[in-house]
């Protein structure tokens, strides 16, 4: 009982050191390689939490104009990178999502990076590139994304 009260206490003092959230919105290029490739372009906000030091917890909502509008609920960690530069911060992340289309939900694994360009204090720019399965009923389908936005870190 002890020792699962230190392990706690040592979490929470853990996550107490970081504790920011950022929110925003993306807009980009997207690609389904279903039946043939369908390209169209993707809107949609943006949420995330760190809640250890370069390690962060994110979720979009992600709006394709697609045949059927796909709409894409992700949920992904993301893994800051250590630069020397203050004006960059490289990531890579990887996660899952939900999407909402014709016939669906359907599951789908994503993974990429990407990184945020400071612009002003607590706002960035962010340069992603998203791309995984989409399982959807007989078949998989192929998903790719560029996208860019703005993000805002929550003084």
């Amino acid at each position: 009982m002890k020792a699962m009260i230190i392990a706690v206490l040592s979490l929470v003092s853990l996550t107490a050191s970081a504790q920011r959230m950022a929110v925003g919105g993306r807009g980009g290029l997207s690609i389904f390689s279903s039946q043939g490739s369908s390209a169209g372009l993707q809107l949609g906000p943006t949420f995330d939490y760190e809640f250890q030091p370069r390690l962060l917890y994110g979720s979009d909502l992600n709006i394709n104009n697609q045949g059927g509008t796909p709409v894409e609920w992700a949920h992904y960690a993301k893994y800051l990178l250590d630069v020397s530069r203050p004006d960059l911060m490289p990531y890579v992340d990887g996660g899952f999502g939900l999407w909402f289309v014709t016939g669906g939900p359907y599951f789908s694994l994503r993974f990429g990076g990407g990184a945020y360009f400071k612009i002003a204090p607590n706002m960035y720019v962010p340069a992603d590139v998203q791309l995984g399965p989409v399982f959807t009923s007989g078949s998989s389908t192929f998903y790719f994304a560029m996208t860019s936005g703005i993000r805002y870190i929550l003084p």
